[in-house]
């Protein structure tokens, strides 16, 4: 039986690390000390699609002095916290071990490689939104498959770990085009921080014009970036990269009847930036709209949209903003980040 260990598992990291032990992994969890408090009684999993599971049978052993070494890692830290976390990271290690990094953005994977040089290291695509319910129950509320890197010296022992975790909790696919799909992950990614600023829910932010507005001048500054780099970018939703943007532009009530997909999502999820400024934990604000601005600057594309973005993210991380006023109105971002 191969083992897991899901190393930094919040969210996305503890419904992974129930599916995976749904589909007969052994799987230890290393998390917080209160996140382990909330999974006394097993983890109950549950998906938009109304599938769901209980599962027990977890180890936490954050605290082990000699950890079993893991045939899989899976690393669900937020990316700015890769580089600290790789002491601990050596410690469920040995020379078999696979890592598989899972976060948002572009370029997490970077310190691990040079960390540790004789590991194989994979990037993932973690295309969906995860809410906590209630304490231990972790609920899947948007849709995607979790996609793998392919490599073709280990293309044998990937196929038999997809076919071994697939499941309708966990969709996985394989990609052979990583970077270019990241890439695409980044430009869906770029509505993070504009729910931070909304300090509403995702299908609440997505219901009003002025909102999508502003993730669709994010978007376009992607586009010329990615258009310039020559990437093309893999559809990893209903519609082609280029057309999102205009969808997104389009009244309300015809964005309703066109984009039914992008709404099939609970009224519950909000993204994970919203999560760290409401926890007052720094944001990972550089791996997202960060890189379109430096590949912007480098290519001497404009991309003000973006810069003004993360100046309003870090101004909410520097508590620059007070509390009751840190939420944005659609029409009052839009003023800011479109006319400023």
């Amino acid at each position: 039986m191969q083992h897991h260990v899901i190393f930094g598992a919040g969210l996305i990291g503890c419904y992974l690390g129930a599916a995976l032990r749904n589909q007969g992994c052994e799987v230890d969890l290393i998390c917080r000390e209160r996140v382990q408090l909330k999974l006394r009684s097993g983890i109950e999993i549950t998906d938009y699609l109304h599938h769901k599971a209980q599962i027990s049978g977890f180890t936490c052993n954050a605290h082990k002095k000699q950890p079993q070494p893991a045939d899989v890692l899976w690393l669900t830290v937020k990316c700015t916290d890769v580089v600290e976390a790789i002491p601990q990271i050596k410690a469920f290690c040995d020379a078999h071990t696979v890592i598989i990094c899972c976060q948002n953005g572009l370029g997490s994977d970077k310190p691990l490689k040079q960390a540790l040089p004789d590991n194989l290291v994979l990037r993932a695509m973690v295309p969906f939104n995860v809410v906590e319910v209630a304490d231990g129950h972790f609920h899947r509320g948007s849709q995607g498959a979790l996609t793998l890197e392919t490599e073709l010296t280990a293309a044998e022992w990937l196929d038999k770990l997809v076919a071994k975790i697939d499941s309708d909790l966990l969709p996985v696919e394989t990609s052979n085009d990583m970077s270019a799909l990241l890439w695409a992950k980044l430009q869906l990614n770029l509505g993070n921080s504009v729910n931070a600023l909304a300090d509403i829910p995702v299908k609440a932010m997505l219901q009003q014009r002025g909102y999508r507005m502003v993730i669709a001048a994010l978007m376009d500054e992607l586009l010329l970036v990615t258009d310039k780099k020559h990437i093309q970018l893999p559809k990893v939703t209903a519609l082609p990269s280029h057309w999102i943007p205009k969808v997104l532009r389009l009244p309300n009530w015809l964005f309703k009847l066109v984009a039914n997909k992008m709404l099939a999502i609970d009224p519950l999820v909000r993204t994970s930036m919203w999560w760290d400024l409401s926890r007052r934990k720094k944001t990972e604000i550089h791996y997202l709209n960060g890189v379109i601005v430096d590949h912007a600057k480098a290519l001497g594309i404009p991309c003000n949209a973006n810069q003004k973005v993360i100046e309003m993210i870090e101004n909410r991380e520097n508590n620059q903003m007070p509390a009751n006023k840190s939420a944005i109105s659609a029409s009052q971002l839009y003023k800011e980040v479109i006319h400023h």
